[in-house]
């Protein structure tokens, strides 16, 4: 176990040193929710039409949706297929899936939170309860960094693996995301965090259930 968490340290301090010295994947997550936060603000902007607080929020879940999508993919098209050898020398393939999960989710969650900061600030923000809408953002980058890493392990061993990144990421975490809706929409209306409980619960299962099956399969999905 010892073993397994100082690999998972350094693979995933691996990841933060590349992604500093290139920055390529954070500027363009970065590029891609701002531009499509602008362009949300020019639509309804030019059309004199102020944002009801459903339609703010589904159009929050859905730019963190595809911005996950954008970040998830590169987790494993960006390795050179040597270094992948080198991996299976070296480290385990827990220490792997699981350090790219978490360096995935940190990712998700420093995009989910600029993200939401430029959009509250050029679209306003009518949260009542932030706190409730903070946690419903801090579960879904996890939930999102967590499944999408899986589906990015399993589309990498396939040709075309951007189509198929796309056909499995999508109902993998559909669930996942009508929920997250739901919660942040409690949170805009105030209602009672008893109330999202539930729905709170149902997701955090998810993600543990997520991470437990991508720790138990993923050795014989890097093997093959």
């Amino acid at each position: 176990m010892k073993s397994i968490i100082a690999e998972i340290g350094i693979l995933v301090r691996k990841e933060v040193e590349l992604e500093w010295r290139e920055r390529s994947n954070l500027n363009g997550l970065l590029l891609f929710t701002v531009s499509t936060i602008f362009v949300c603000y020019l639509s309804f902007n030019q059309k004199r039409v102020e944002l009801s607080p459903i339609t703010w929020n589904t159009l929050f879940w859905i730019i963190q949706l595809f911005a996950a999508l954008n970040g998830a993919a590169k987790s494993f098209n960006q390795e050179a297929k040597g270094r992948f050898f080198y991996y299976y020398q070296m480290v385990s393939p827990q220490s792997i899936i699981l350090s790219k999960m978490i360096y995935n989710a940190f990712l998700m969650l420093i995009i989910a939170f600029l993200g939401l900061g430029v959009y509250s600030v050029v679209l306003g923000n009518p949260v009542q309860d932030p706190l409730l809408f903070y946690g419903s953002v801090c579960l879904g980058a996890i939930g999102f960094a967590s499944s999408l890493t899986m589906v990015s392990g399993i589309a990498s061993k396939v040709q075309g693996n951007n189509t198929l990144m796309a056909i499995l990421g999508l109902p993998a975490i559909l669930p996942m995301i009508l929920m997250l809706i739901k919660i942040s929409k409690n949170a805009m209306d105030g209602i009672a965090r008893s109330q999202s409980m539930d729905e709170f619960l149902v997701i955090f299962a998810i993600d543990v259930i997520v991470i437990t099956v991508s720790y138990l399969l993923f050795p014989y999905l890097w093997r093959s």
